[in-house]
């Protein structure tokens, strides 16, 4: 299973971007679903994650500005982005996170798509 993102573009700061995350086929036991970001020189971060209970986390330079959600039938994830600033600048990842029989679960990964912000 393959994770398809899109929706990644250049935006001048304070505009929007609404990033869209499919999978190829269909995952079961999906415990959560998130966006992760990774700027040059620096590791992947978490930016929002949505769980099975619908409940969210988002990491706080982001709270505000950005909402994640789900299509639960079609395991789609979308990250809405309003109000861009250029620190937002990064890759962005898809994770879908599944529930396993081994003591960890297992993490699907997108290829990731570039938002670039000026100002």
């Amino acid at each position: 299973v393959e994770l398809l993102e899109s929706g990644g573009g250049l935006r001048q700061a304070g505009e929007s971007l609404r990033l869209s995350c499919v999978p190829t086929a269909s995952i079961s036991s999906v415990q959560s679903m998130g966006w992760y970001r990774q700027a040059p020189g620096k590791p992947r971060d978490l930016v929002a994650v949505i769980a099975a209970d619908d409940s969210t986390n988002y990491v706080d330079s982001v709270k505000g500005r950005f909402t994640i959600s789900r299509d639960n039938a079609a395991n789609t994830v979308f990250l809405q982005m309003n109000n861009l600033k250029p620190e937002d600048t990064a890759v962005y990842y898809c994770n879908i996170r599944v529930k396993s029989r081994l003591p960890s679960p297992l993490d699907y990964w997108g290829h990731g798509t570039q938002v670039t912000v000026f100002s």
